[in-house]
């Protein structure tokens, strides 16, 4: 049983906006290539357009497809990846085909996906009501302002609301995609893809749109190193002063570091770490779940369990059963 099929709306923009094409190459490149030695049946993966003969964009790009928003409809997984400024500004009509179409595969089952602005036609069509919601912080206010019923998080990564789930802009379009394979095809496959792509294998969606520093400044910066070493000590108790030491830095300088770097604490960050330690030793061995908790550093079963299930919403023996019957 493979993950099933993902549609993508890609709308019409005019001369004066060009189409935001990194958001849609990123769900082509998660979603829409094959990665056979990862996983037997990769998604079923189709561009759905405006306008058939050709979807353009202000920069000379155009998509060309034989379907049409209608043809989102029966997908499993539905994606709008950005919509024209002007639908946002509210100087050009939502398409009514789109939300229509939206409204048709929510109701049918399939779970909704925006990435940037995209959560604008999610909150139109009325499927955002009473949900949380983010989009990039430059439309966070504009969408709490526009749909009062949503409750916008201006500051997170992505929003996973089971069916519903919105990503911010840019980058973090790559960070739900990756979320999404996640659960459907687990943690080591949505790690290795992280892997060909040359990004975070997980960044968790709590974590801070905006941060003051990615990357270490250069290659004498200490905090890279500390991290990847806390990674490959995660079996053993790790305390903040201990990564601080190994980073060369005090503990106030190194909480600083790592909030600006990550837009989450030390102590997060770490939780995340053995969290997706966890979830990868469920997935690809047989270990207890006593064996599992001690050797993600979570110590007994039952913080395993209770961590676990806070953090993706079914126990871990629950969730290695699904996964195996998934895949």
């Amino acid at each position: 049983m493979g993950p099933g099929s993902v549609a993508v709306a890609v709308l019409d923009h005019t001369d004066i906006q060009p189409m935001e094409l990194y958001e849609l190459a990123i769900a082509c490149a998660v979603f829409g290539v094959p990665q056979p030695d990862l996983a037997d049946r990769w998604y079923d993966f189709r561009l759905c357009v405006e306008h058939p003969e050709s979807t353009r964009s202000g920069n000379g790009f155009g998509v060309r497809s034989d379907l049409g928003l209608d043809d989102l409809v029966g997908a499993d997984t539905v994606i709008v990846p950005s919509v024209p400024d002007e639908c946002v500004e509210g100087d050009r009509e939502m398409p009514p085909q789109l939300l229509k179409a939206l409204r048709r595969a929510h109701e049918s089952g399939a779970r909704i996906v925006s990435l940037c602005n995209g959560a604008f036609a999610l909150a139109e069509a009325g499927l955002l009501d009473g949900k949380r919601a983010t989009a990039h912080w430059l439309h966070t206010d504009l969408l709490a302002a526009k749909y009062p019923s949503v409750t916008v998080d201006p500051s997170v990564l992505y929003v996973d609301e089971g069916t519903v789930l919105t990503g911010a802009g840019v980058s973090a379009g790559l960070d739900v995609c990756l979320h999404i394979v996640r659960r459907d095809l687990g943690a080591h496959v949505a790690n290795q893809l992280a892997r060909r792509l040359v990004v975070h294998a997980h960044r968790a969606g709590t974590q801070a749109q905006v941060v003051e520093q990615n990357l270490p400044a250069d290659d004498t910066d200490t905090l890279g190193p500390a991290l990847q070493w806390a990674i490959g000590n995660l079996d053993r108790p790790i305390t903040v002063d201990d990564m601080a030491r190994r980073a060369g830095m005090s503990t106030r300088t190194y909480f600083r570091r790592v909030q600006s770097a990550t837009g989450t604490t030390p102590l997060r960050w770490l939780l995340d770490q053995r969290l997706a330690r966890a979830q990868a030793l469920l997935e690809t061995t047989d270990l207890s779940v006593e064996v599992v908790s001690r050797k993600s550093g979570l110590g007994t079963a039952a913080n395993l369990r209770r961590l676990f299930t806070r953090h993706f919403r079914v126990s871990p023996r629950d969730y290695r059963r699904e996964f195996r019957a998934m895949t």
